[in-house]
């Protein structure tokens, strides 16, 4: 499941829950925002959804006319080959020009680093003016509060501060949530008092801060996507229409709802820095607010946990089957090619390839003078793809030919390993030198191999001859792109500690030429087998 995949999926949960929405358009506000609450989140779980659950395939009806996008996966190296199913970064010579998908990545990781830093800005300035604003002391006040805290049953502890700000009025925080407040709120009468606090603790009440903050978080990671932002705003908009409809339903008539809603949208508009306080009066919503207090067609009452629960069953079985599905064409034959680079990314000429397939079926190809490759008409499948080319490790990877499209493969086949092999022979108890056998590296057409500039043969240790102990030692090494041999190791069966110390102690002084790939440096692997054996 690539981004692509994840943002189509991701979109088409949040388009159900907006349809949702608008089809109950007559229901309580607290059911919408319910809906778009769920739609949003689990738009957000599409992704772990799809990865961890098993994926569900609807047979589709061969393709007809054109050739649709497909896909091709690739699977990971087998055994000891060592190649890559994506092109390298450099590829100035590649026919097919330089992949926009780093820069798209890029667009969308500094997309979603602004969203989530315009949040935490917000954040920090309105745990700032709280920090700063000092509790409210006001006997009506507190008197008021801990009054409707206990008729509407709100559980959490609720602090009111009250600001040096006109324009701070609303609601934020979630396990020890706060009321800020304008300043001049203590000479608010008595019945206003009980609108704007009972306003509050009904986003208290409903989570309605923490919701809408995890809704921005997703928003921010599917900023590109117009349907969050509109589902955002729409989450805002019900969730005060829901909260209109609380205060309404505690026996507040709607014209004395409405005149004193107008009266604080005068002065307390919520500035742009404190964008994450949930405030109660908007001046750009005021109009349908207003409006849907004064409809008494409309639904107020809020819905129950079972019509609740029921609703977040629906959302989620949609994001699950979303989430799994994969559609699974059944397609004939489709031409397959590609082209072979080096590490370096040039194309590589030459290159004998093979596809096999679990019947045991074989098609062979070779590499033309750019590099690409041509196996023919090929049905979906898994394959196992093979090359040979001198100089170069040899490729055995699994693919997966999925869907309807023309077939293409980039392969990054890596340079080979040097051999050497060595015997160290001794006299007993002669001390003659070792003498040295290497064979020849195959080297392709465009590599200039390394060659040996020291040379340290190893030395027989004196208590192993003493002994009469003989032994092979196999190494694996790395000559690294100035001709230093480095990453030592010792491969195969085990070998006695001191004769493994003395051939590694050798191989790490060897110095050899940088090796050239199309004219740049390269690391290549080196096997250096060193036999010690006594003579009489």
């Amino acid at each position: 499941m690539n981004a692509i995949d994840i943002g189509l999926r991701a979109t088409v949960v949040v388009l159900m829950a907006l349809l949702a929405s608008a089809a109950l358009r007559r229901r309580a506000a607290a059911l919408r925002h319910w809906v778009l609450a769920a739609g949003i989140l689990s738009a957000a779980a599409v992704a772990p959804w799809g990865l961890a659950l098993p994926a569900w395939d609807l047979p589709a009806r061969p393709p007809t006319g054109e050739t649709p996008a497909g896909s091709l996966v690739t699977g990971k190296p087998i055994g000891a080959a060592a190649a890559s199913s994506s092109k390298p970064e450099r590829r100035a010579e590649s026919p097919a020009g330089l992949s926009i998908a780093p820069v798209v990545n890029m667009v969308w990781a500094a997309g979603v680093f602004v969203g989530t830093l315009t949040i935490l800005v917000s954040l920090r300035r309105l745990s700032r003016l709280t920090n700063a604003a000092p509790p409210m002391t006001d006997s009506r006040w507190l008197g008021l509060a801990q009054e409707l805290s206990s008729s509407l049953d709100v559980g959490a502890v609720v602090t009111l501060r009250q600001t040096d700000l006109l324009t701070a009025l609303g609601t934020w925080g979630w396990r020890r949530p706060s009321v800020l407040l304008p300043a001049g709120c203590e000479t608010w009468r008595d019945e206003r008092i009980r609108i704007v606090f009972g306003h509050e603790l009904a986003h208290i009440r409903r989570a309605d801060w923490p919701l809408q903050m995890a809704a921005d978080v997703v928003r921010a990671v599917f900023w590109y996507n117009p349907l969050f932002w509109i589902a955002c705003a729409r989450l805002r908009r019900e969730s005060e229409e829901a909260c209109d409809n609380a205060v309404l339903e505690a026996g507040v008539p709607a014209a004395d709802y409405a005149s004193h809603l107008l009266a604080i949208a005068r002065t307390c508009r919520a500035p742009s820095p404190l964008a994450t306080l949930v405030p109660m009066a908007r001046p750009s919503t005021l109009e349908w607010r207003i409006a849907a207090m004064l409809n008494h067609t409309l639904a107020r009452t809020r819905p129950t946990r079972r019509t609740l629960a029921l609703v977040f069953a629906v959302i989620v079985g949609i994001t699950l089957t979303t989430a799994s599905f994969r559609a699974n064409e059944q397609v004939g034959p489709m031409p397959f090619t590609g082209t072979a680079y080096d590490v370096t990314g040039a194309v590589l000429p030459g290159v004998a390839l093979t596809l096999d397939d679990h019947a045991a079926h074989r098609l062979t190809a070779t590499t033309d003078s750019h590099g690409r490759f041509d196996f023919g008409t090929v049905a979906s499948g898994r394959y196992l793809v093979g090359s040979k080319l001198p100089g170069f490790l040899s490729l055995a990877e699994e693919v997966r030919l999925e869907s309807a499209r023309q077939w293409g493969l980039s392969l990054t086949i890596q340079v080979g390993t040097i051999q050497e092999r060595i015997t160290v022979k001794e006299q007993r108890p002669s001390t003659a030198p070792g003498r040295v056998e290497r064979a020849p590296v195959r080297v392709g057409g465009n590599i200039r191999p390394p060659r040996k500039l020291v040379d340290v043969r190893p030395v027989y240790p004196q208590a192993m001859r003493d002994a009469g102990l003989e032994g092979i030692v196999s190494l694996a090494a790395l000559i690294d792109v100035t001709g230093r041999v480095s990453s030592v190791r010792v491969t195969g069966s085990p070998a006695h500690p001191d004769l493994a110390k003395a051939a590694a102690d050798a191989v790490r002084q060897w110095q050899f030429s940088p090796t050239l790939l199309n004219g740049e440096t390269v690391e290549v692997l080196m096997n250096v087998s060193v036999a010690f054996s006594l003579e009489n």
